[in-house]
């Protein structure tokens, strides 16, 4: 068509173009599963689908004025290559159309005549040739004549509106394109500004819920899964595979929405001028969805595994951060170095090789935008130049084209070009955010094997005995941890439990408040099997303190709080006095409000050993289990302890892991586990006389006195 001024009538909006665009996107990326995962987290932002409609709104008006800044091309060109101004050139056109029309009219007129006359004729073998030739004829007629007339309706539209809103200098006129374009560029960045924004907000609101959910799954999983994969891999998973992830999300809901409306918004206008000359063009979609689609699986594997290859790095910082004091006792800085050096030149390795994949689907698509646009350029050349209507026999447009309406095609082909462009990056984009929902679900989709049970039994506060009733367990299929394991305890009773290390002490006691359900056999307390026991109300009863102190970076009155979130603080310091600690707490310069630091570095290991008692005793449980609790204390903090449990233990089952002597003389009863078996239980004197395994275990310890 001659007038690009038509353009600015509505655009219509196809949605099935966006659905098409992310299902074509979102279908072939890669295996189903990891594509399933990415699309599962689209749940999460569908809660916040009304501000994705309005980003859609805004994506589209955004798009619209996009297009129709490239209308102004041709009445630009217009306006300097003629001395007329454009109500001169409107009415010489439509003067022109009509004069075009006219012949077609008449000739309209007398074959429809001459048909009225051959179907009043007899019927013949004549009149019926006749009569189909007069039909052809008219057909070919009219369908020259429905152009031109649809042509002069839409001139008669335009002289309406520059008549009422453009001046007759051509100056002016070209003054008030240009504001329209500035207009235009305000009104799209504006929209532009809004769609960004909005789906910035559902992007990362998804992303609160998702971390919130995986946080709520994770620390109700197992203890076991924790000891198993590492934190490191939780920690990268929350971190930057959440960030990768949200990357795709964002680019989901905005590159993949705005850029196809925007080359839709071109694609109008294009085929307005000539739709024959634009299909050519859009020959080179499907070729570029292709080398997308191919470079995307690539992607996606060498995300995944730079995804590993970060976890590494996590681990690595993890392990020499937490162990300094170990590293610098050995010096064994350069060794770290050298092992981080190493886990950070193959994440850049992987790094690079996504990069190069990425950075060369762009320059890719852009070549081939180039070839097409340069091939519908010279083709729209030949048209314009030889006056011409049919290229290679296939007809391109109805009327010839001029040299402004070619050049604005032009331009309108290149502005599709640069929204294609952008679209090889979505894919790298999305397929990184697939890669990381992989490795999220997998966490996220896994379910603790100890169920809380809050259907269960409330149990109420333990006050009969304790049995453990042929108990077996292992944490890998085929090596068993503890095998036939049949012990009774009464209520008030202190037992200790011996063995070698590895025997199987500790994982024992953490089925008691169901760290980790037995394979076989069952735990009763006062009668009632605890896997059949509300489990909140089970651990309520069950207070642990073990060798490896944990406190918070908090004040030590939320740390011995931590149990009991309204305790008062009298509260806090009676326990904090039951277990020897009010002492050395009132000394500190702020006291109960001091801060110890993370994982309690302002404070030695008897002083927090202390406020680990201190909270247990807060809790005040039934049953209270103690895993080498004094086994970072001196003598002194020791024998303090030893007092504050010689109290505490009254009335409550203890049940205390030690390789101490001094802390043996506390117990009931002693306990000796050999290789995941219980072989003997007995007082000291007892054990001595007939078992073996204590007897070794009693010399080793006596022999580390006199050493």
């Amino acid at each position: 068509m001659r007038f690009a001024l038509f353009a600015l009538s509505p655009l219509c909006y196809n949605p099935a173009f966006v659905g098409t665009m992310a299902a074509t996107l979102l279908a072939h990326g890669g295996e189903a599963r990891g594509m399933k995962n990415f699309l599962r987290t689209i749940r999460f932002a569908w809660k916040y689908r009304g501000r994705l409609f309005v980003s859609v709104i805004c994506a589209l008006l955004a798009a619209a004025f996009w297009g129709l800044n490239f209308t102004a091309i041709y009445p630009v060109l217009k306006i300097l290559g003629s001395e007329k101004n454009l109500q001169q050139w409107v009415d010489e056109e439509i003067q022109r159309t009509k004069r075009e029309i006219e012949p077609l009219r008449n000739q309209v007129n007398d074959l429809t005549k001459a048909q009225e006359k051959l179907e009043a004729a007899p019927t013949g073998r004549e009149r019926n040739r006749d009569l189909r030739n007069v039909a052809s004829d008219l057909s070919k007629v009219e369908g020259k004549l429905q152009p031109l007339q649809s042509e002069l309706n839409r001139y008669l539209i335009v002289q309406k509106y520059i008549d009422g809103w453009l001046p007759e200098s051509r100056f002016d006129t070209l003054a008030w394109v240009v504001a329209f374009v500035v207009m235009a560029v305000a009104f799209k960045g504006l929209f532009e500004f809004w769609q960004e924004t909005l789906v910035g907000s559902v992007v990362n609101l998804a992303l609160f819920d998702m971390r919130n959910k995986f946080f709520r799954n994770a620390i109700h999983l197992d203890v076991i899964n924790f000891t198993a994969e590492g934190t490191h891999e939780l920690m990268a998973r929350f971190t930057n595979d959440m960030e990768l992830l949200g990357g795709g999300l964002k680019t989901l809901f905005g590159k993949v929405v705005a850029e196809p409306l925007r080359a839709l918004a071109c694609v109008a206008v294009a085929c307005w001028i000539s739709w024959q000359l634009t299909l050519m063009f859009l020959i080179v979609v499907p070729i570029a969805l292709f080398i997308l689609i191919k470079t995307g699986r690539t992607i996606k594997r060498a995300s995944r595994r730079l995804l590993e290859r970060m976890s590494s790095i996590y681990k690595i910082l993890q392990e020499s951060f937490r162990g300094i004091r170990l590293i610098k006792s050995f010096t064994r800085e350069a060794f770290e170095r050298h092992r981080f050096a190493v886990a950070t030149k193959d994440y850049y390795k992987k790094a690079m090789w996504v990069v190069k994949l990425d950075a060369a689907a762009g320059p890719i698509i852009e070549l081939l935008g180039v070839v097409t646009i340069a091939l519908a350029l010279l083709a729209g050349a030949w048209l314009v130049l030889g006056k011409q209507t049919r290229l290679f026999g296939l007809r391109m447009t109805e009327q010839p084209l001029e040299a402004e309406s070619l050049l604005q095609l032009y331009c309108l082909l290149a502005a599709i070009a640069d929204p294609v462009r952008k679209l090889s990056s979505v894919y790298t984009k999305i397929q990184s955010g697939a890669a990381a929902s992989d490795r999220i679900f997998f966490f996220m989709d896994r379910q603790p094997k100890v169920r809380p049970n809050s259907d269960g039994h409330l149990l109420p506060r333990h006050s009969q005995d304790i049995e453990f009733r042929d108990v077996c367990f292992s944490y890998d299929p085929g090596h068993s941890i503890l095998t036939s394991v049949h012990l009774h305890v009464n209520h008030g009773e202190t037992i200790a439990i011996v063995g070698k290390n590895g025997c199987g002490k500790t994982t024992l006691l953490g089925m008691l408040p169901r760290f980790y359900d037995p394979d076989h056999g069952s735990i009763f307390i006062d009668g009632i099997d605890i896997r059949l026991a509300n489990l909140r109300s089970l651990r309520r009863q069950v207070g642990v303190v073990t060798q490896d102190t944990l406190l918070f970076d908090d004040t030590i009155h939320s740390n011995i709080a931590y149990g009991k979130r309204h305790a008062t603080r009298e509260e806090v310091e009676t326990a904090a006095r039951l277990a020897h600690a009010h002492e050395f707490i009132t000394s500190l310069p702020m006291g109960y409000e001091t801060r110890v630091g993370e994982a309690g570095a302002k404070l030695s290991g008897g002083q927090k050993q202390r406020l680990a008692l201190a909270r247990v005793m807060l809790l005040n449980p039934s049953i209270l289990i103690l895993d080498e609790f004094t086994s970072q204390t001196d003598a002194e903090s020791e024998a303090l302890i030893h007092t504050a449990m010689r109290d505490f233990r009254q009335s409550r089952t203890t049940f205390v892991i030690t390789h101490r002597l001094q802390t043996l003389e506390i117990a009931d009863r002693i306990v000796v586990v050999d290789n995941g078996r219980i072989v003997s239980v007995g007082t000291h004197h007892e054990l001595l006389k007939a078992c073996l395994p204590y007897q070794r275990l009693h010399e080793a310890h006596s022999q580390r006195l006199v050493a």
